[in-house]
């Protein structure tokens, strides 16, 4: 499933189409991520004992440190999850226990695995629906009901049999309806009838409730699964187009052709061999950063999280996983604190540093213009759809590069976020006109730039609330 064979060199320059910068960085995810391709080139004993190499990330925010690791995970569509190490509280509080990190890895992992193996059966699924979807816009002739008992024990019996339900109800066909079939069938191969409307029945989309009991979560029970499993499936009557309805019901056909144990079996084995975990914030959960005494124990939140970084069993809904060789990414920007006022025990499951760089112009004018998502590119593309274009003069990038260095200098620095609050501003008045522009051509020069943000970003109290 996973292309892991990729060499660091490659891993760096896939990262490079959206990342600018932060080489060291990259540098240090790609050996990791080359290095459980390795392990699983050893024998089994040796694999056991080759223990991933977790990255603690130091750096200020909006300099990459997210990025990389979630840009990390798509390459190789490995299970990833992103958590916040302040929404934990110690063991005993009410809130987040730590494992439900784990638990979310895996939920995650069951998506990949499902969407591979749906994928394996599409073909075979999408005959299903379109044999379903034919019958639905060339109904057949409908056997008469048998007249209902007068019994109650059969009534029952009746009613119950009815929710448990799950074949179509009998038809009779005729050789009129047989043809039409086969022709709307042969439609429905080419995709000519996409925009047709057609009623459809399928199941009842199971809603998840919010989490009810902390304590059944911890165990890796989820008790809105369990009563749903006590209530019979309904079938529901939607109206949409051909194309819709055809996604819909290859979807019910695809978890027919499935089998379940095995995508849970296989996502546990996914998420314990290639699952990434990033925790962000790490540096607010040493005890430096509490302000007062009355917060929950940060350092217990700490010692929670060791086991799982060290290696131990999480129970979760479709098994026990080992957390033996996930890996865990870190990071904090240690303003009011360092890396060495974590726990002595966590900091040495982080033994590869890396401190990422401040953002400098240069770096800016790049992230505008270079990566495959530059934000000039998005802002162009959105103008565009109303057949408005834009272009940027290589000066006015400059000019927007630079105040957007200058005000993360003069206020709080907050990297490259910096410059989606600088654009919006700049770009205010034309994206509430655009709509009423006709086949307009804008060019934004220098002189724009400064004539809408100049007065803000020399203006430090105007630019700490606006920019």
């Amino acid at each position: 499933m996973m292309n892991q064979a990729k060499s660091p060199k490659e891993i760096v320059k896939d990262l490079d189409e959206y990342i600018i910068g932060q080489h060291q960085a990259k540098k240090s995810v790609a050996v990791a991520l080359r290095n459980r391709y390795r392990r699983l080139q050893l024998d089994e004993q040796m694999q056991h004992d080759v223990t991933p190499k977790n990255i603690l990330m130091i750096g200020p925010t909006g300099v990459g440190k997210t990025e990389i690791a979630r840009r990390l995970a798509k390459i190789v569509s490995a299970p990833f999850v992103k958590v916040e190490a302040t929404k934990f509280t110690e063991v005993g509080y009410v809130g987040r226990d730590v494992e439900s990190m784990v638990r979310d890895l895996v939920e995650h992992a069951i998506q990949l695995v499902k969407k591979e193996q749906y994928d394996s059966v599409y073909a075979q699924a999408s005959k299903k629906a379109n044999r379903r979807l034919v019958k639905a816009l060339v109904p057949g002739i409908k056997k008469e009901q048998k007249q209902a008992s007068t019994n109650p024990y059969e009534q029952m019996m009746s009613m119950f049999n009815a929710t448990q339900q799950t074949e179509e109800p009998k038809e009779e066909l005729t050789d009129e309806i047989r043809s039409n079939r086969q022709a709307i069938f042969e439609q429905l191969e080419r995709g000519v009838l996409d925009d047709r409307e057609v009623t459809i029945k399928i199941e009842e989309p199971k809603v998840q409730a919010p989490a009810m009991n902390n304590g059944l979560e911890q165990m890796g029970i989820d008790l809105n699964e369990t009563l749903g499993a006590l209530k019979p499936s309904k079938k529901i009557e939607r109206t949409l187009s051909v194309k819709e309805a055809r996604e819909l019901l290859i979807q019910e056909e695809s978890a027919k052709l499935v089998n379940d144990a095995d995508i849970h079996s296989a996502a546990i084995k996914l998420a314990q061999s290639s699952g990434i975990i990033f925790i962000d914030e790490i540096d607010k959960i040493t005890s430096k950063s509490q302000s007062n005494s009355g917060e929950v124990s940060r350092e217990g939140v700490q010692r929670d999280i060791l086991p799982i970084v060290e290696g131990s069993q999480v129970n979760t809904k479709y098994g026990v996983i080992n957390t033996d060789h996930i890996l865990f990414v870190a990071s904090g920007a240690f303003h009011l604190s360092k890396p060495s006022d974590l726990i002595p025990e966590l900091q040495g499951r982080f033994p590869i540093r890396v401190e990422l760089d401040d953002l400098t112009t240069e770096d800016f004018v790049k992230i505008l213009t270079e990566p495959n998502n530059a934000l000039i590119k998005q802002y162009v593309a959105l103008l565009a759809t109303e057949d408005v274009s834009v272009t940027f003069t290589m000066e006015a990038i400059e000019r927007i590069a630079h105040i957007a260095y200058q005000v993360n200098q003069e206020t709080d620095n907050i990297g490259a976020r910096r410059l989606h609050t600088i654009l919006e501003k700049l770009l205010e008045d034309l994206l509430f006109e655009a709509s009423d522009m006709q086949m307009a051509e804008i060019t934004i020069t220098e002189a724009y730039v400064n004539e809408k943000l100049n007065d803000i970003a020399q203006d430090e109290d105007l630019s700490r609330y606006i920019l």
